[in-house]
């Protein structure tokens, strides 16, 4: 039974978008394909989103680390293989779901209903991930503030520091030579008392703390001893934390509508930045050094041989294209049909590939200078995650004239990346909201976003108490980790093997028009095997490499990996729990009521009539039952039957 009033479709058949001339006066949205849920306002919109989303802080703080530790310039050939062979086909199937049904992640298991719990847990997943990402942001918003100070206060050790502080290493014993010219071992401070000094090599040092750690740990953080010590929430991050909050709701208060145009100074200017802070490291002492030891003078090729470095490859792939997240569907749901999704896809995997390798340039030409003025090997000075963001990068800009310029738009840039992988998170769960009470998100989109908000900062407090750190640290360690690699296995999985891999091709052919064989030939062989086979590889890797989480050298206690693992059993119990209430609902005998979940939905298919032609015809319509305005308990239980 097709709805006797369907949504508003301003194609007809057609494969061109259609855009509707509006007047001074035509209301927003007219020219909206999809009138129901809406559309990008323009292609940029959507891709400018897209590229936000993808490209994050692991572009900046993990993969220049990841290209120095694992053979230089060599590590970019696995890099780009896995691109090809799990990223990039993972990347395409996501933005073609999304598009293709115009519903966000849950929704769109109508493609497969015994594997709806796959978008739940990617859902969950994505909530638990915003509690903290937006607290890195808060992070960012405090350095940001600090930065406006003639000295950046963790140039040097100031009141708050302790003896162990220093910007120089610190000579506790060496062999010195005496008047008589005997040769002893002593303690610094006699050598420096009697005028002597310390015969080369022989010189054991003190183990010091630079300024920008102990700033990082003791004023910033107010760090406690560990996951048990709570201690106070430290006000000023609190408020950082509010104002990252206000940010992101008031991007998001009008929905795609409004973060479709944050997006063209959030997702472009950070590019900028790059390049600004490239210039100026290029300037600079001991520049050449920094980048010779992140591209590698003579490549380490022999490093391939190596399974580590083909895993960091793949990992960092997955990780850096926001795949299996719920985030692609999601934005991409927001096309017009006959988007090519494909081009798209491939456009926006190369900028996020591009931006990592531009960005170890800027990052290890100053962390170089930094090496040279200390007269360290730059392997000494290098780090990745928040010791490179907070500790050893801000150490390194505090040395150059004009420190706090450089210091302000670092953290900026972080700011921005930042924000706009939140921007896209947040529309994510949105996105899931309006697919299932869709009346209530068009009259009170504006209260639902606002309430997210609220609520997601809320529980974000626990985050910036004086543990915080080592929270932010535990949801990240069991979250997003192999909680996503799990759904990315059974989403690839079962799109390819239960719904049909050569069926989902027909649906992108709908949208992107007929291709030929070969053009299918390299996804289906990705789809049908590679990729599932290497994610696989991947998932069983980290369960077998899975060590306790901690924090530098605090190890946390048996509760707090309990908790962890409470947090992705939550995660992925979706799974199993809407598999059997599928299997229940169902009709027939167990084998019958496994084959019809298995199956797609009466109402699987394109959203709007007139792009249905005659393989989804006799599609049922998915709107027919979209007549409660108030969501309920007993309401969200039906959404999943």
């Amino acid at each position: 039974m097709g709805r006797l009033t369907p949504p508003a479709c301003l194609c007809c058949g057609t494969k061109k978008d259609f855009t509707l001339s509006k007047g001074k006066d035509a209301p927003a949205g007219q020219s909206d394909e999809n009138s129901e849920r809406g559309n990008w306002s323009s292609k940029t919109d959507y891709l400018l989103s897209m590229v936000g989303y993808a490209v994050g802080l692991g572009n900046v703080w993990r993969f220049p680390y990841l290209t120095y530790q694992n053979g230089g310039g060599a590590f970019l050939i696995p890099y780009t293989v896995m691109l090809a062979l799990a990223g990039l086909p993972l990347f395409f199937l996501e933005c073609s779901l999304g598009q293709f049904a115009s519903l966000g992640p849950v929704s769109v298991w109508r493609i497969l209903p015994i594997l709806q719990g796959v978008g739940i847990t990617m859902v969950v997943i994505t909530a638990l991930v915003t509690v903290y990402y937006n607290v890195i942001i808060a992070y960012a918003l405090y350095y940001l503030f600090a930065s406006f100070q003639s000295v950046l206060p963790w140039s040097d050790c100031f009141a708050w520091a302790d003896e162990n502080c220093s910007k120089t290493p610190v000579v506790r014993d060496c062999n010195t030579t005496l008047a008589d010219g005997t040769v002893i071992h002593t303690n610094y401070s006699f050598v420096s008392s009697n005028n002597l000094t310390c015969l080369n090599g022989t010189s054991t040092y003190k183990e010091v703390q630079p300024p920008s750690e102990q700033y990082w740990n003791k004023v910033a953080l107010r760090r406690s001893g560990g996951l048990d010590e709570t201690g106070e929430i430290v006000w000023y991050l609190a408020l950082c934390l509010l104002l990252s909050w206000v940010i992101v709701g008031a991007a998001l208060f009008k929905g795609i509508k409004s973060s479709g145009k944050v997006v063209y100074f959030t997702a472009v200017f950070p590019y900028v930045v790059l390049v600004i802070l490239l210039v100026r490291g290029a300037t600079l002492e001991g520049a050449r050094d920094g980048i010779e030891y992140y591209i590698g003078t003579q490549s380490n090729i022999t490093k391939l041989m190596e399974g580590e470095v083909w895993k960091d490859a793949a990992t960092q792939i997955f990780f850096s294209l926001s795949v299996a997240w719920g985030g692609l569907v999601a934005l991409s749901s927001y096309n017009k049909f006959h988007n090519n999704c494909y081009s798209d896809a491939i456009a926006v995997c190369l900028v996020n590939c591009i931006t990592s390798v531009f960005a170890g340039f800027a990052i290890f030409s100053v962390l170089g200078h930094m090496a040279f003025l200390a007269d360290r090997p730059v392997s000494e000075v290098v780090d990745s995650g928040f010791d490179l963001a907070f500790v050893a990068y801000p150490s390194a800009l505090s040395k150059l004239p004009v420190a706090p310029l450089w210091s302000f738009l670092f953290f900026f840039m972080l700011l921005l990346l930042g924000l706009d992988s939140q921007f896209a998170s947040i529309e994510t769960v949105t996105t899931t909201i309006q697919d299932m009470y869709p009346k209530v998100m068009k009259k009170m989109r504006v209260p639902v976003t606002l309430g997210l908000c609220t609520l997601l900062f809320f529980l974000g407090l626990l985050c910036v108490t004086q543990a915080g750190i080592y929270w932010v640290n535990l949801v990240d360690h069991f979250c997003a980790g192999w909680g996503i690699l799990f759904a990315a296995v059974l989403e690839i999985m079962g799109i390819s093997w239960i719904y049909g891999g050569n069926r989902f091709i027909q649906d992108i052919e709908m949208m992107i028009g007929k291709k030929s064989w070969w053009f299918w030939l390299w996804w289906r062989a990705c789809w049908f095997f590679i990729t599932p086979v290497l994610l696989c590889v991947i998932l069983c890797w980290s369960l077998v490499a899975f060590s306790p989480p901690k924090y530098g050298s605090v190890e946390y206690p048996a509760w707090g990996t309990a908790v962890g693992w409470c947090m992705i059993v939550f995660c992925i119990i979706w799974i199993p729990i809407v598999a059997i209430v599928k299997i229940v609902k169902a009709q027939g005998n167990l084998w019958q009521r496994i084959v019809s979940c298995c199956r797609p939905a009466a109402n699987w298919g394109p959203f709007l009539e007139c792009h249905r032609g005659e393989r989804y015809s006799h599609m049922v319509d998915p709107h027919k039952e979209r007549d409660q305005e108030i969501p309920t308990v007993d309401g969200f239980v039906h959404k999943l039957q």
